[in-house]
């Protein structure tokens, strides 16, 4: 081989190897998933309720953290850049596909809009009731004989032919029988009522179950109709949120005053509101939108509670760390409760 065919083909080969590494370096897919500051979003466009539109200035807003699957470019870009966290692949997803995970979310949002309804409808004193369809799927445990049947995302109606009102009422039920004993569970799989026999398995403190991680599935029904789409968003997160805006278009008072209010936290059926992930993303996300108030769910911190927390913080000492460094003018909030912001919003016009 002549001296120039030698030196074309190496450029053809370095050539070849920079465009293979720049493909790698850009698209190959890492076991890690970056976390980081989502959006920031109007609720005004996510709730409609008949014959009661959002007239008043200003805006209730659902902020979100953005979650990617890292790259080697992107993992160096986390690396460096504020406010993004690196979490391995099982610390997200916990196993499961993306689909699984994707309905999970899904579902974990539906969950937060439902109790949010129940809450501002009670609130604004409203008729609404709730109906227990059943146990819904989050996970199928590896020893669990009816994990080719049940799938994540079914709902069980009914076990040995008996439906009750709670989770609960279905697991001591369940946990009276012995392991290995058969059990008939009637289940609903993307609307379909279905049917299987299998023998229950041990699980935690050697008792008799189907080897479920569960949730309950929860309808609402209001008198007057309530329509909310949360678009692409997913978790349970929303539901302080949701019902801030659902109370006031119910109610048709001005608790805004104008001003963009964000903030995060879980509802619960009593009103309480819970601790969720990623606060300090989301407070940035907030301040983008150019928000004035973030209302941060609050929990007396212990010794015990802030070696489990992230970066060992509550949520609300998280968020107004973060507000005080990169959010100037943004008022973080601590609330307990459904009640707590509506109490502030009343009082701080």
């Amino acid at each position: 081989m002549k001296k120039q065919d030698k030196l074309i083909m190496r450029r053809i080969l370095l050539t070849l190897f920079a465009v293979l590494f720049i493909g790698w370096f850009l698209f190959w897919p890492l076991n890690k998933y970056i976390e980081s500051p989502g959006t920031a979003d109007s609720l005004r466009s996510y709730v409609k309720i008949k014959g009661h539109p959002d007239k008043q200035k200003g805006s209730f807003m659902i902020t979100s953290v953005y979650l990617q699957q890292a790259r080697p470019a992107t993992y160096l870009w986390a690396k460096l850049t504020p406010y993004n966290t690196i979490e391995s692949k099982q610390a997200v997803t916990g196993g499961q596909n993306n689909a699984t995970f994707d309905k999970v979310q899904d579902f974990y949002m539906q969950s937060a809009i439902n109790e949010a309804i129940a809450n501002a409808y009670k609130a604004a004193h409203q008729e609404v009731s709730k109906r227990y369809l059943g146990i819904y799927v989050l996970e199928i445990e590896k020893n669990s004989k009816f994990k080719k049947d049940i799938k994540v995302g079914d709902t069980i109606t009914k076990v040995n032919g008996q439906h009750f009102d709670t989770a609960q009422g279905f697991q001591k039920y369940i946990a009276k029988r012995k392991v290995g004993s058969p059990l008939t569970v009637t289940y609903l799989h993307d609307g379909h009522q279905q049917t299987v026999t299998k023998p229950l398995v041990k699980i935690a403190n050697f008792r008799a179950g189907i080897g479920i991680v569960l949730t309950d599935n929860v309808k609402v029904h209001t008198k007057i109709p309530v329509k909310v789409n949360p678009g692409q968003l997913g978790g349970p997160s929303g539901g302080l949120m949701f019902s801030l805006q659902i109370y006031q278009q119910l109610t048709g008072q001005d608790l805004r005053h104008g001003r963009k209010i964000a903030g995060t936290g879980t509802i619960n059926p009593d009103g309480s509101v819970g601790e969720i992930g990623g606060i300090d993303k989301k407070v940035i996300a907030a301040h983008k939108a150019g928000a004035t108030i973030f209302f941060a769910p609050y929990v007396k911190p212990s010794k015990l509670l802030l070696k489990y927390e992230e970066q060992h913080m509550t949520n609300y000492q998280l968020a107004k760390k973060t507000a005080q460094k990169s959010a100037p003018g943004m008022k973080v909030v601590p609330v307990s409760s459904f009640n707590d912001a509506i109490k502030y919003l009343r009082t701080h016009p």
